[in-house]
């Protein structure tokens, strides 16, 4: 029973010691330079303490060992973190920058749009004032028509009159020389009228032959001078349409870098994909939200990842111009797989 009693202590302040020691290390407290003032204990609890002590030593340095190799990851981690960061603002400007530029090339393509109506209505402007000039020449082609047909008509009168009053003189010369005179002047007088009956259609002959000529060379100018006009007015529309035509491509082409260049940058790729592609038709609506994507052919990996990114990004960017986005509401794509 004594030696139970003399090993009792020894123990006790061993487990004392032991516990008091954990405590410290674990809120940190130094008792480096301060003295520990102990009982005067036997041998054998003096080993027990010593050895007790080393085991504590031993485990304080394991813990020490898990802080600093803990306080290294989470090192890590935080500059994993920041390197992510960094990489993600990165891609944001190099995004922003592209917007800005296609927002600069849309307001570009609305400045020569704007510049090819202006020209067209120009145009438009030309073909009525050369419609006015065609129908005023043809009202004065008419009134000198007309002016020609009174003067025709006055000199046929006077003409008339003329041979009337000859035609009387005529006959007083002819009552005057007696009537031995009648028959030699009445056949005078047949052969003058004759003469001067062939010599009045000659003369209308040529008249409606002049006036025939002149009707078909102003007939032949003026349908020159349309057919001018519609020619000019058909380079004009061409150009028109095929600078619109122009300017809808280039839009389209823009917007589909951009679509293609969303889905990348969802898209979540590994070694296995390289080289390898995938075909693609998405549906979108007006306001660029993905109705449905189906995969026309490819690599398995890389379709499975391309249809995950365009899901992922839910909506895609697409034109304000109602004519660009009934060209690619329906639209096909190939999408390869980018390693940096």
């Amino acid at each position: 029973m004594a030696d139970n009693s003399n090993l009792a202590l020894p123990l006790s302040i061993s487990a004392g010691i032991h516990i008091g020691v954990i405590i410290i290390l674990a809120i940190g407290i130094d008792f480096t330079h301060k003295p520990v003032q102990v009982q005067q204990v036997s041998a054998p609890a003096v080993q027990a303490v010593m050895v007790d002590q080393q085991k504590v030593a031993n485990h304080v340095e394991k813990l020490k060992q898990e802080k600093r190799e803990t306080e290294r990851r989470e090192r890590e981690r935080q500059a994993e973190l920041e390197r992510k960061a960094q990489e993600a603002k990165q891609a944001r400007e190099r995004e922003q920058a592209q917007i800005k530029k296609l927002e600069q090339e849309r307001k570009q393509q609305e400045i020569e749009t704007q510049k090819a109506n202006e020209a067209a209505k120009v145009a438009q402007v030309k073909q009525q004032q050369e419609k006015e000039k065609a129908q005023k020449a043809e009202a004065d082609r008419k009134l000198k028509e007309q002016e020609r047909k009174v003067a025709e008509e006055a000199a046929q009168k006077a003409a008339e009159k003329r041979k009337a009053e000859e035609a009387a003189v005529a006959k007083a010369e002819t009552e005057r020389k007696q009537k031995e005179a009648e028959a030699k002047a009445k056949a005078e007088a047949e052969a003058k009228a004759k003469a001067e009956a062939k010599a009045k259609a000659d003369a209308e002959a040529k008249a409606k032959a002049a006036a025939k000529a002149k009707a078909d060379a102003e007939a032949k100018a003026r349908a020159q001078q349309e057919q001018e006009m519609a020619d000019a007015l058909a380079a004009e529309q061409a150009a028109l349409s095929q600078t619109m035509n122009k300017q809808m491509q280039s839009e389209v082409g823009k917007y589909t870098a951009m679509i293609k260049s969303t889905i990348q940058r969802n898209l979540v790729v590994d070694e296995s994909m390289r080289g390898k592609s995938c075909k693609v038709s998405v549906r979108l609506a007006n306001d660029g939200f993905v109705i449905s994507s189906q995969t026309q052919g490819g690599d398995p990996n890389v379709c499975r990842a391309t249809k995950a990114a365009i899901q992922k990004a839910g909506k895609l960017p697409v034109s304000p111009d109602p004519a660009v986005y009934n060209l690619m509401k329906e639209i096909n794509l190939i999408v390869e797989p980018t390693f940096n």
